[in-house]
């Protein structure tokens, strides 16, 4: 049986591409297009080709596109060699990557119907409403964000739980959802890339071969700079805000909706605390998140006297409000396993292809050409930048997008003299911080199903998500922060 062969760059290119044109048809809005001076006149007129003029005017799922660019990358793979055995069990084992995610998924799905449900969003949005001024709301929505994912090590527990309330005050103060999304993503992936707790956190150093500890105070040359920028600009983007009546009148009707419609209490903030308290103490994400949902439940059936029957069906189903306040019952009406198994799908699809993707060496050799072209430790640091970049758009899952550039650069990094930590940063300078910013990545995709706001629509305004690789790559350019290996740590040249 013949070995299958390495993949040329070209080659290797190829279900990337077809993966930017896909994406983009399925995504694309011609409404849009008018705004786009340059490619707009193309476009049309691709529009007004039988078949393919379709595509641009049909909103397609993003299941779709993905699907067909695995396809593109299995035939690219079954053009080097391999068996479709072996192809498909790249796709098994990129699916088992995610499981965990998937999991997380369904049960944060639950959650957030029950949390609904029993009163404690609601509780949540009433006493936001009535405590914060639109005019720093931004600000405070990053920061609180920032505050409950340093202490639990998880954006994703952050966006599912703190972060549904702030859409639902941001609603209620008159502020644009995208932005207010921004803001959540900056806080959650702040504590996510700092804190000691979380996953990337620690997988970072391990694959960098760097420690825990000294990787964190690395870290924070970068971080802090991107977040004081990024809450400098809520600030000033805030200032817009508030200024007229029709912001006050929107914020009494949601809070009178919401008080007259479910039974507002002190003792609703239990549950929120309580999972709070059992991810600081290291309880694992899936029980904690599921306790947290169990508890909704038992909450709805004594504050608001839903009966088990409902309760349980809301956990799958999620809710449907029905408050008589349009604006209201949009907020109101989401959550439930249900709600997920779209967004699973586009993990699923995401990860097939990025598991034909590595395991036929395409990535790989992507990942080479662009090291092959870095010149000096800036050029090293701004290639482990855009690798990680990348991974998060072709095999789209932030872990690998840590782990496979991490392994592919190590060795680079140590003939360079540089210390594993420089290696470790970038990797969560770009690894982590850009994975909510693709809609097709598993993280993405969760803050989309999570807090119902297109990535695409909220990356503008993720700041810190946006500045922090490039004041990385700044850093890598001007050799500030970089540390280099001790003399009695560098290897031989040979």
């Amino acid at each position: 049986m013949s070995t299958p062969r390495l993949p040329t760059l070209r080659e290797s290119l190829v279900p990337v591409g077809c993966l930017m044109l896909f994406i983009a048809l399925a995504v694309l809005d011609l409404k849009a297009l008018p705004e786009i001076a340059v490619i707009s006149p193309l476009l049309r007129a691709l529009a007004s080709v039988p078949y393919f003029g379709s595509l641009l005017q049909a909103s397609i799922p993003t299941q779709i596109p993905l699907v067909a660019a695995a396809t593109v990358a299995a035939v690219m793979a079954l053009r080097l060699g391999w068996r479709w055995a072996d192809i498909e069990r790249s796709f098994l084992d990129g699916i088992k990557l995610s499981l965990g995610a998937c999991l997380i998924l369904m049960v944060v799905g639950m959650l957030i119907g029950t949390w609904i449900a029993s009163g404690i969003v609601p509780m949540l949005i009433v006493y936001g409403l009535k405590l914060i001024s639109p005019h720093y709301f931004l600000v405070a929505t990053c920061a609180c964000c920032a505050v409950v994912s340093l202490a639990t090590g998880s954006s994703w527990t952050t966006a599912g739980t703190v972060g549904i309330a702030f859409i639902g005050i941001g609603t209620g103060l008159g502020v644009p959802l995208p932005m207010v999304a921004g803001a959540i993503i900056s806080g959650a992936y702040f504590g996510d890339k700092m804190s000691p707790l979380s996953d990337t956190t620690n997988l970072a150093p391990a694959v960098a071969g760097s420690e825990l500890f000294e990787h964190v105070r690395h870290m924070a040359y970068t971080t802090m700079p991107s977040m004081l920028i990024a809450l400098g600009l809520y600030w000033i983007i805030g200032l817009n805000y508030g200024n007229d009546t029709t912001s006050l009148d929107t914020v009494q009707t949601i809070t009178a909706t919401l008080s007259s419609s479910y039974a507002i209490s002190p003792w609703l903030l239990v549950p929120p605390v309580l999972i709070l308290v059992m991810v600081v103490l290291r309880v694992p994400a899936l029980p904690a998140v599921l306790i947290g949902a169990v508890l909704g439940g038992v909450f709805a059936t004594i504050f608001q006297g839903t009966s088990l029957a409902s309760a349980l069906d809301i956990a799958y189903n999620g809710v449907k409000a029905e408050t008589g306040v349009k604006a209201v019952d949009e907020l109101l009406s989401r959550g439930g396993m249900s709600s997920m198994f779209g967004t699973i799908g586009i993990i699923l699809c995401a990860m097939c292809f990025g598991g034909v993707m590595e395991k036929s060496g395409m990535l790989a050799t992507i990942a080479a050409a662009i090291l092959r072209l870095a010149k000096g430790t800036g050029g090293l640091i701004t290639a482990t930048l855009a690798t990680c970049i990348g991974s998060n758009i072709v095999a789209p899952d932030q872990y690998l997008a840590i782990v496979v550039p991490g392994r592919m650069y190590r060795e680079a990094y140590q003939k360079a003299g540089l210390h594993p930590k420089n290696l470790s940063r970038a990797l969560e300078d770009s690894g982590t911080i850009t994975s909510p910013l693709i809609p097709w990545n598993s993280c993405g995709a969760f803050m989309f199903a999570t807090l119902g706001v297109f990535p695409l629509a909220y990356a503008p305004y993720a700041f810190l998500n946006l500045l922090n690789p490039i004041i990385s790559a700044i850093y890598g350019w001007t050799g500030w922060t970089i540390e280099k290996l001790p003399e009695a740590k560098k290897p031989d040249v040979i």
